[in-house]
């Protein structure tokens, strides 16, 4: 950019709005799929209604009870567990530069799956009870919680060792992290030949993401995690921007792309395994939703860390609504949506490669 008599070249005045209009569309839409996806299910509320008890204008006691205990913490938690795993999976490409980089593919997902599925079947902390509607549900959640919190954690440690032995190179993570995968994955299967009916039906309950677990409480927790490592991110985003540029390019400019490229990976990784851990696997938001968002603003990351965050939260929020919708009165779990979304881009970006 070059200034003209030190004036802004109107140029880069159009550049920077249509960013800017972009994020406020996003976070807009975002608003409105709130109060269409509270106001949405078996029970239906009027908008209006709705309306009126998020803003503290009261309504009868059966509406504030469904909007305040069961569909606003459920809309909530997509909101922020979106926000939260499209931001890490951005932050994860910008630091591995890999199109390929997120929570999912890293083997951090299978981890907490795995940890899951030992809580089950050692520790018994996932028996189950059957209700006479054949309803199932895990009786030790915490114990399950931790477990699974504690294998994606270790498996985002395992990666970063790894790549300090061998040199923080992206090369060094995405293959240590595929590895690590298929190891998870075989250790998942491993219990789950050897587990009874029951067992077998706690694995597979959690091992699908649902919004609907998460306990106020729970939200606050993932809400604080969320955002902590989203201010992280974004007070790096000039360091992201030149390691796009190249690693050289980035040490010449005086960026420590090692320090860089690890604490990202742990930051991304704990939100990561927070939000798996309380909610479950959902996987490919952080995959796709940055590639989505990158198409339309480019890859400055100024502008495409928030746009992430909104744009993340915006897709979890719809597919979750959709997922509660599409065969009602069943509910579908919202990672069964993200997976037949995110499944093809996947694919489109093994083809393309490295030119995404």
């Amino acid at each position: 950019m070059h200034f003209h008599d030190g004036k802004v070249p109107e140029e880069y005045r159009r550049y920077i709005w249509a960013k800017v209009v972009f994020l406020c569309g996003v976070s807009a839409a975002l608003l409105a799929a709130l109060v269409v996806s509270v106001s949405s299910g078996a029970a239906d509320i009027p908008l209006g209604s709705v309306v009126r008890s998020l803003a503290g204008l009261g309504a009868d006691a059966r509406t504030e009870a469904i909007i305040w205990n069961i569909r606003l913490p459920q809309a909530l938690s997509a909101i922020v567990a979106g926000a939260g795993l499209a931001v890490a999976g951005a932050a994860m490409q910008a630091i591995l530069r890999n199109p390929l980089g997120s929570p999912f593919t890293l083997g951090i997902s299978h981890a907490a799956a795995f940890g899951a599925a030992f809580s089950v079947m050692v520790l018994g902390g996932g028996a189950m009870t059957s209700t006479a509607a054949g309803a199932v549900s895990v009786t030790s959640p915490l114990m399950t919680t931790a477990a699974a919190f504690a294998c994606s954690l270790s498996a985002a440690l395992v990666i970063i060792a790894v790549s300090r032995l061998r040199g923080a190179s992206p090369e060094t993570m995405v293959l240590t992290g595929v590895s690590l995968g298929a190891l998870f994955t075989a250790g998942t299967m491993f219990l789950q030949f050897f587990a009874d009916d029951v067992q077998l039906a706690a694995i597979v309950f959690w091992t699908f993401g649902d919004t609907a677990r998460a306990t106020w409480t729970e939200l606050a927790v993932l809400a604080l995690t969320t955002a902590a490592c989203s201010v992280y991110f974004l007070s790096n985003v000039w360091n992201y921007n030149a390691i796009d540029a190249g690693d050289e390019t980035a040490m010449g400019l005086g960026v420590r792309v090692g320090r860089v490229r690890l604490t990202g990976m742990l930051v991304a990784s704990l939100l990561t395994a927070v939000i798996i851990a309380f909610l479950g696997i959902i996987g490919f938001v952080g995959l796709v939703v940055p590639h989505m968002v990158r198409r339309v603003i480019g890859a400055d990351h100024r502008f495409l860390l928030p746009a992430s965050v909104a744009g993340g939260a915006l897709i979890l929020l719809v597919s979750d609504t959709a997922a509660r919708l599409i065969l009602a009165p069943h509910v579908l779990p919202v990672s069964v949506l993200t997976s037949f979304m995110g499944a093809p881009v996947f694919i489109w970006l093994i083809i393309r490669g490295r030119k995404v």
